[in-house]
């Protein structure tokens, strides 16, 4: 099985980063592949709400010159999407909302293409903000039909400085068990012989 991890931070090895490889510890440890994509300081906009994915249906946007579609390409070879990003002004960073934005559109396009996969959201903040954050992540994962694990505790980390989180133990230890429940329920789901209820876009 394959997870993949996208870091919404502009810092590559910062609080964000530090999270998201606590996640995928016990996930490589049990066999998962693991990838992480440096999605923030990448070349991604927002959606134009052009509707040209759901007249071309080919599980793309069709502004290609950007990191979206590399980057979707991915959520879609994968059994397991972790999204972790900063909290700026009680929000995700605008790399991940245009993520967001763009991939939960194009997913309801071509059928909800992310349903079934199992998501989870990943924050680092200073102080307040962070239940936000976790809010606006999980709202893609809930609308795209996607099913979303629990952990010890909401999926916060707290700091300010370069890997500051790291002094944060409670954090540190709901992103371990929040690793183990991934690879719980998606070898759970995996040995389902029951196909997942998708209900496309539009339908209802």
């Amino acid at each position: 099985m394959k997870v993949i991890a996208i870091n919404g931070s502009p810092r590559k090895g910062g609080n964000t980063r530090l999270l998201l490889d606590a996640v995928l510890e016990p996930l490589a440890q049990a066999g998962w592949e693991t990838e992480v994509v440096q999605l923030g300081g990448k070349n991604i906009h927002g959606c134009r709400a052009c509707f040209k994915c759901w007249e071309n249906k080919d599980n793309r946007c069709v502004f290609g010159k950007d990191a979206f579609n590399e980057v979707f390409a991915k959520m879609l070879a994968a059994d397991a999407i972790i999204l972790g990003s900063p909290t700026y002004f009680a929000d995700v960073s605008a790399e991940m909302k245009a993520l967001i934005d763009r991939a939960g559109f194009v997913a309801m396009a071509n059928g909800c293409a992310l349903a079934g996969k199992l998501g989870a959201a990943v924050v680092a903040v200073r102080r307040g903000g962070g239940t936000h954050v976790f809010d606006t992540i999980n709202h893609l994962f809930f609308i795209s039909q996607m099913i979303v694990p629990g952990s010890t505790y909401w999926n916060l980390g707290y700091g300010l400085g370069e890997k500051e989180v790291a002094g944060d133990a409670e954090a540190l230890r709901n992103m371990a068990h929040l690793g183990r429940a991934v690879d719980w329920l998606g070898r759970a789901v995996a040995a389902s012989a029951a196909p997942y209820p998708v209900l496309a876009g539009g339908e209802g």
